[in-house]
C-alpha cells in the first residue's frame, strides 16, 4: 500500500479532476494529483517529453530505463519497458540496461552506449566526465542533449516520488501514455 492515499477524484479540485479524466488511471497520476497547482503544468511537461522531443524515442526510453534501474524504481521500470518496446527497443537492449552491461553489450550501438553512460553519470552526479560528455556531444546536437537532461531529471524526480511514497505498480499500458501525451490536460491540442 502506498504511503499516501491516492487522490479521490470525487473530492479533487476541478483542475485535478479534469486532468485525471484525460490520463490513464495509473497510480502515479493519482499520487501526483495531490500537487493540485503543479499537476496540470507537470502533465504538459511530461507530455512534451513523451511526444514532442527531437531526441529519438528509443534513446529517451533507454535513458528512462537507466534512471529507473539506478533508482530502484520498479514502477517506472515496468511501465517504460513496455513503452520502450513500442519505441523500438529490443529485449536484448532492455536486458543490457537491467544487467548493467551497457559498456560492451553487442545489442547497443555507440550512440545508445553514450546516452546510457551519460545518464548513469548524471544520476550518480554531480558532474559528468569530459570523456562521457564528449561521447554524447559527438552524437547528439545541443537541443537533444538538453532534452536528454530534462528527460533524466524528470524521471529521476518521478523515481524519487515512486520509491519514497511506495506507489503500487500498475500493469504496464505500453504506448497509451505516449499517445495520450499529445492531448494535454487542459484540452489544447499540440
Amino acid at each position: 500500500m502506498a504511503r499516501l492515499p491516492y487522490v479521490d477524484v470525487a473530492q479533487a479540485p476541478t483542475p485535478v479532476r479534469q486532468a485525471l479524466s484525460v490520463v490513464p488511471p495509473l497510480n502515479i497520476f493519482f499520487i501526483l494529483g495531490h500537487a493540485a497547482t503543479a499537476f496540470q503544468p507537470y502533465l504538459r511537461l511530461a507530455g512534451a517529453i513523451l511526444g514532442e522531443l527531437e531526441l529519438d524515442p528509443a534513446l529517451r526510453e533507454l535513458a528512462i530505463l537507466q534512471v529507473a534501474k539506478h533508482s530502484d524504481a520498479e514502477y517506472e521500470w515496468v511501465q517504460h519497458v513496455a513503452i520502450g518496446q513500442h519505441a523500438g527497443l529490443t529485449p536484448e537492449q532492455i536486458a543490457a540496461v537491467q544487467t548493467g552491461s551497457i559498456a560492451d553489450h553487442p545489442s547497443l550501438d555507440s550512440t545508445q552506449r553514450a546516452v546510457l553512460l551519460f545518464t548513469r553519470e548524471v544520476v550518480n552526479g554531480p558532474h559528468v566526465s569530459t570523456t562521457t560528455f564528449q561521447a554524447v556531444n559527438e552524437r547528439l546536437n545541443p537541443r537533444e542533449i538538453v532534452e536528454l537532461l530534462i528527460t533524466i531529471g524528470n524521471y529521476l524526480m518521478l523515481a524519487k516520488i515512486i520509491t519514497t511514497l511506495e506507489v503500487e505498480i500498475d500493469e504496464p499500458i505500453g504506448n497509451t501514455v505516449v499517445e495520450l501525451s499529445r492531448t494535454p490536460p487542459d484540452g489544447e491540442q499540440h
